[in-house]
C-alpha cells in the first residue's frame, strides 16, 4: 500500500475514532465505507475489527465506572450463540450487498412496533439483540444501528451508553476478526505495522472525544445520534445500490 494512502487511512482511522468517542456509534460505519473502497472485503473487516477492537476497548477503559454489566452481559449471550451458528454457515456477501444492509438496517429496526423497541435493561431484549447483532456483523461488518436502537430505547444516561456499548462491541468485533480473518478466508492476513500504527490511531481520535461527550446533555446526544445514523445510512443504501445496478449492467 502506498505511503499517501496508508496517511489517509490513519487520518479517517482517527477521525471516526473521535466521532464514535462522542457518540459511541457512526465512526466504525464511516470507517468500514473507506476500507472497503480500498481493500478487500475479508481485508477490510479484518482490519475494521482491529481498529474498532482498541477504539472500543479504550473507550470502555475512559468510562469504565459507566459500564453496565448486566446489560452487557444478556447482549454477549446472544452474540455468542449467533457466531457458533454462523461460523457452521461462513457465508461472505459482496460489497454491494454489504452496503445495502449495513444501510437498511437503522430504518428495518424504526419500523418495528413501540412494544418490541429493545430494551437495554431488559435481559431477554439483550440476548436477542445480541443474537441478531452479531449476525449483521458477520454480513455487513458493523451493527451500530441496531445495537443503537436497543440502548437509545431505555433510560440510560450517555456515559452509561458509550461505556457499555463498547464493552459489546469489543467482543462482536474481536468474532468478526476471527471470522473473517481466520475462519472465511485465511488469507486475509493484516500488516503489523500498519495494525500498530492503527492502533495509536484510534487510541489518538477516542482519548480527543472525551471533554466533548462530558459537555454535551443527554438531549443533544441523542437528537444528534439519530440524525447522524440517518444520514449515512442513506448514504450507504445509494452506494450499495449504485455497486449492485453497476454489477449487473
Amino acid at each position: 500500500m502506498l505511503a499517501p494512502t496508508i496517511a489517509a487511512l490513519l487520518a479517517a482511522i482517527v477521525a471516526t475514532s473521535f466521532l464514535s468517542g462522542i457518540f459511541g456509534m457512526a465512526g466504525g460505519m464511516i470507517l468500514l465505507g473507506i476500507l472497503l473502497a480500498v481493500l478487500s472485503l475479508p481485508e477490510a473487516m479484518a482490519l475494521h475489527a482491529v481498529t474498532q477492537m482498541a477504539s472500543n476497548g479504550w473507550r470502555g477503559l475512559l468510562w469504565i465506572g459507566y459500564v453496565q454489566w448486566r446489560s452487557a452481559a444478556a447482549f454477549l449471550s446472544g452474540c455468542a450463540i449467533s457466531f457458533a451458528v454462523w461460523s457452521v454457515w461462513r457465508y461472505v456477501p459482496d460489497k454491494a450487498m454489504t452496503l445495502i444492509l449495513l444501510g437498511a438496517a437503522p430504518f428495518i429496526v424504526r419500523l418495528l412496533p413501540a412494544s418490541l423497541s429493545p430494551d437495554a435493561e431488559r435481559p431477554l431484549h439483550g440476548v436477542l439483540v445480541g443474537g441478531a447483532s452479531m449476525i449483521l456483523m458477520l454480513l455487513a461488518g458493523v451493527s451500530g444501528p441496531l445495537i443503537d436502537t436497543y440502548f437509545l430505547g431505555g433510560k440510560l444516561e450517555r456515559r452509561q451508553i458509550v461505556a457499555t456499548k463498547a464493552v459489546c462491541q469489543v467482543c462482536s468485533h474481536a468474532a468478526k476478526l476471527l471470522y473473517f480473518g481466520g475462519l472465511v478466508d485465511r488469507a486475509a492476513a493484516i500488516d503489523p505495522v500498519l495494525a500498530g500504527m492503527a492502533i495509536v490511531a484510534t487510541i489518538i481520535g477516542t482519548s480527543m472525544s472525551r471533554p466533548v461527550l462530558e459537555r454535551l446533555t443527554d438531549t443533544q446526544y441523542r437528537v444528534w445520534a439519530m440524525r447522524i445514523i440517518t444520514v449515512i445510512a442513506s448514504a450507504y443504501i445509494a452506494q450499495g445500490l449504485y455497486q449492485f445496478a453497476a454489477a449487473t449492467n
